[in-house]
């Protein structure tokens, strides 16, 4: 049975909007689980947004689901308008004006990669023709789900009313990786770190691309280049560790990154709202409009600017030298398979 909590609480703020309906599924997963607080506390739409949170799960994780529910109500969130608790994904995504698409089936033992792609094909088939019928139509997504950017080609599949480009694939976790990594090597802080640029798949055929990135030296933006000249360890240690990044996590945790990743979201969906700022660049997974000779009907990390809620893939990067060509490539031919395996499933599943 559905549970909505009526949250109400007389705003600080009166400033503040009408409540707008967020969505996340796999709410009771570990990153659903912090994505939740995070939401709440307003670091995904911002502090004077208030939000209708719909926790949308599987029936054997409804009791979890529930227990995460009595904890939103704890924290006596100011912006929490209600919490709808629901296993229904009509309830789930009816009207729905953000839905975060954390839920998807997991590699289990024994499983081949053809069996992760079709299993979640499956879903996001589902997920797509229910959005396509009862979402808000200016529904923004976002896709965290793996394998991320496939599921959001296949949700735009299937989701034809819905416009392509509110559909997005989560890369932003790979590039707040890399950028972490390069304000290290170069013992600067993370902010000073800007544009390094994300091809691709969220996957190990990624590529974390530094040649464009810039660093902030006394208040004067240099390339980063200028200061990263080891290209054997640019090749064969850093891109290779931001390839990886998820996989050492979970040797080290015993499980998967869910903070970063659920912090990560809430950047990807804020700066898409918001804007970013002047001159910088973030990595989305976004459907091809064939730029950089990416096929359309690919979802595929893209250097994006952001303004009010919509974005728009930077041109005029090179791919001059062998090392880029063939990471493109790569990648490329990797989501091309993925999507081919899933639709050809899906297709004989009519």
């Amino acid at each position: 049975m559905d549970r909505v909590a009526l949250v109400g609480r007389h705003f600080k703020n009166n400033n503040l909007r009408k409540p707008v309906k967020v969505t996340i599924t796999g709410a009771a997963g570990q990153i659903g689980y912090v994505l939740s607080f995070m939401v709440a506390g307003g670091r995904l739409l911002g502090p004077n947004q208030p939000i209708d949170l719909c926790l949308l799960e599987i029936p054997a994780t409804l009791k979890a689901c529930q227990g995460v529910e009595m904890e939103l109500i704890d924290a006596a969130f100011p912006l929490i308008n209600s919490i709808t608790v629901t296993t229904d994904q009509v309830v789930g995504f009816k009207g729905c004006q953000y839905a975060l698409l954390v839920g998807a089936r997991p590699r289990g033992p024994g499983m081949e990669r053809k069996d992760l792609l079709t299993a979640n094909g499956a879903i996001f088939k589902t997920q797509g023709n229910i959005i396509n019928e009862h979402a808000d139509p200016n529904i923004k997504i976002a896709v965290v789900g793996n394998p991320a950017n496939t599921n959001a080609a296949i949700l735009s599949e299937f989701a034809p009313k819905i416009p392509k480009e509110n559909i997005t694939a989560m890369t932003r976790l790979d590039q707040n990786r890399a950028t972490g990594q390069i304000a290290q090597r170069l013992n600067t802080h993370v902010d000073n770190v800007k544009n390094i640029i994300i091809w691709g798949n969220h996957s190990a055929t990624q590529f974390p691309d530094i040649r464009f990135a810039h660093v902030n030296k006394d208040g004067k933006a240099e390339k980063v280049t200028k200061y990263v000249t080891d290209w054997e360890w640019v090749h064969k240690t850093y891109i290779p560790l931001i390839q990886k990044r998820g996989a050492q996590i979970i040797s080290m945790r015993k499980a998967s990154s869910a903070a970063s990743a659920a912090a990560a979201l809430c950047d990807h969906v804020h700066d898409w709202l918001v804007g970013t700022h002047p001159g910088e660049t973030v990595a989305m997974g976004v459907m091809s409009d064939g730029s950089y000779g990416i096929p359309k009907g690919i979802n595929f990390s893209f250097p994006v600017t952001c303004t009010n809620g919509t974005w728009r893939i930077v041109q005029g990067y090179d791919f001059n030298d062998q090392f880029s060509k063939d990471a493109i490539a790569k990648t490329l031919k990797e989501l091309q398979e993925e999507k081919e395996t899933a639709m050809t499933f899906l297709r004989a599943q009519k």
